[in-house]
């Protein structure tokens, strides 16, 4: 199963990065509990990719690194994606790599699922998790798992946490694994909205 990470974080270290990684361990650990083939990790790490994200917007190609990053999202089995919170929302690099990748590809994320996630200073900003990302993955066709994960600075080391991230994790993996039988089809013209409906949940 290959999941793919998407992390728009800044700084080096980077929270954002950190709770990307904690998703991918915790899905990659949901795998092996359901006997699946051991998870593929792959990390695109978006602020290595800032300069031919902006390329593209202006010469309408991707240059070659950004080409490989979309190429390893278009074909993950699972997603997750993680962004700082900047003005109440996503930041602004987030958003610029999803608009490049759907004006290469429109159907890139078409029916995959996709675990969304966000980091915070103040836990007033967890509502981005449902008044942002999930409209943006829905626009784009993915398929949202019920769980998403916001951390907010108080919540490193806190309860709580570590069993939103394995909720969400078990969830992606689940859907990741159904969705294999169920195909990726362009939706109608002028209808946004997730096309693929993978099985229900099990043992999630």
């Amino acid at each position: 199963m290959r999941i793919v990470v998407v992390s728009a974080g800044l700084s080096v270290p980077s929270s954002t990065r950190l709770l990307g990684d904690r998703l991918a361990s915790a899905a990659v650990a949901a795998v092996a509990a359901s006997g699946a083939e051991p998870g593929d990790v792959r990390v695109v790490e978006l602020r290595d990719l800032a300069v031919e994200i902006a390329h593209t917007f202006t010469n309408g190609f991707p240059g070659p690194a950004l080409s490989e990053a979309f190429d390893a999202v278009s074909g993950a089995d699972g997603l997750i994606v993680v962004t700082p919170v900047f003005s109440a929302s996503y930041s602004g690099l987030f958003k610029s790599f999803f608009d490049a990748l759907s004006s290469t590809d429109p159907e890139a994320l078409t029916g995959t699922p996709v675990l969304v996630a966000a980091t915070g200073g103040s836990a007033r900003h967890s509502l981005v998790l449902d008044h942002a990302l999930r409209p943006l993955f829905s626009y784009l066709r993915a398929v949202v798992v019920p769980t998403g994960v916001y951390a907010a600075s108080e919540d490193w080391g806190a309860e709580g946490l570590d069993a939103r991230i394995g909720r969400a994790a078990r969830e992606l993996v689940a859907w990741a694994a159904g969705a294999g039988a169920v195909p990726r089809q362009a939706a109608p013209a002028g209808v946004p909205g997730p096309r693929d409906v993978p099985p229900p949940l099990t043992g999630a």
